[in-house]
C-alpha cells in the first residue's frame, strides 16, 4: 500500500458516515466463541487471550462484552483517536481481532486482518459474498473463510445513539481460524 495515501480520506466514507456501532444482541454469539478461540490459541500457555478491537472505542459493545470474559483481556484503537488500521498495530502482543469494520472499502480490510496471519471475526454485509473479492482475498492469503451467519438482520445504531431501522442487507462474522466449523447458523436473539 503506498504510504503517501492518506486511508483516512480514501478508505473511510466522508458523505455521510460509515461509523455504525453493533448492537449488544450482535456481539454475544461470538462470545462463545472467543471463549472457545482462547482455548485454542494458548493452548498451555499460562496468560489470558488478548483481543484487539481495531475499530472500536472505550465504549463499544465489543469492548464491554468481550471484557467480560474470564482469561481474555481486550485492548481497542479507533481512527478517531489516529489509529488507523491501516498503519496502526498495537505496540502490545495480541492474540486475535474482533469488530466491525467499515462496509466501505471492505476487501481493502479483509487484506489487512488477513496479513497479520492471526484469527480474527469481522462482521461484514452479507451481500459481500457476491463480489468476487470476498473469496479471492482468502486465496490469496491461501486461508479457510468461515461464517458465522444469523436468522435475522442486525439493527446497526447510529453515532448519535439511534437504532437504524432501514438496514437492507444482512450481516455475518467473516471468520478466520477462530470458529469451530466452516459455517454456523444461529438464532439472532434481538
Amino acid at each position: 500500500m503506498n504510504s503517501s495515501i492518506d486511508s483516512a480520506k480514501v478508505l473511510y466514507n466522508v458523505v455521510g458516515t460509515d461509523e455504525a456501532y453493533t448492537p449488544d444482541y450482535g456481539v454475544e454469539p461470538i462470545l462463545e466463541y472467543v471463549e472457545s478461540a482462547a482455548k485454542k490459541i494458548l493452548k498451555s500457555e499460562k496468560r489470558k487471550l488478548v483481543i484487539w478491537c481495531p475499530f472500536d472505542k472505550e465504549e463499544s459493545e465489543f469492548v464491554i462484552q468481550i471484557s467480560k470474559l474470564k482469561n481474555v483481556r481486550v485492548i481497542y484503537s479507533h481512527l478517531d483517536t489516529g489509529e488507523d488500521f491501516f498503519t496502526f498495530e498495537p505496540k502490545e502482543k495480541w492474540d486475535a481481532i474482533v469488530s466491525n469494520p467499515p462496509f466501505n472499502n471492505k476487501r481493502l480490510f479483509f487484506e489487512r486482518a488477513l496479513s497479520f496471519n492471526k484469527p480474527f471475526a469481522l462482521i461484514m454485509t452479507n451481500a459481500w459474498l457476491n463480489d468476487r473479492y470476498s473469496k479471492q482475498v482468502f486465496i490469496d492469503a491461501d486461508r479457510q473463510m468461515q461464517l458465522l451467519m444469523f436468522d435475522k438482520r442486525m439493527k446497526f445504531t447510529n453515532p448519535d445513539g439511534r437504532p437504524n431501522d432501514k438496514i437492507t442487507f444482512s450481516s455475518s462474522y467473516y471468520c478466520c481460524d477462530f470458529l469451530p466449523k466452516d459455517l454456523i447458523l444461529k438464532e439472532l436473539k434481538t
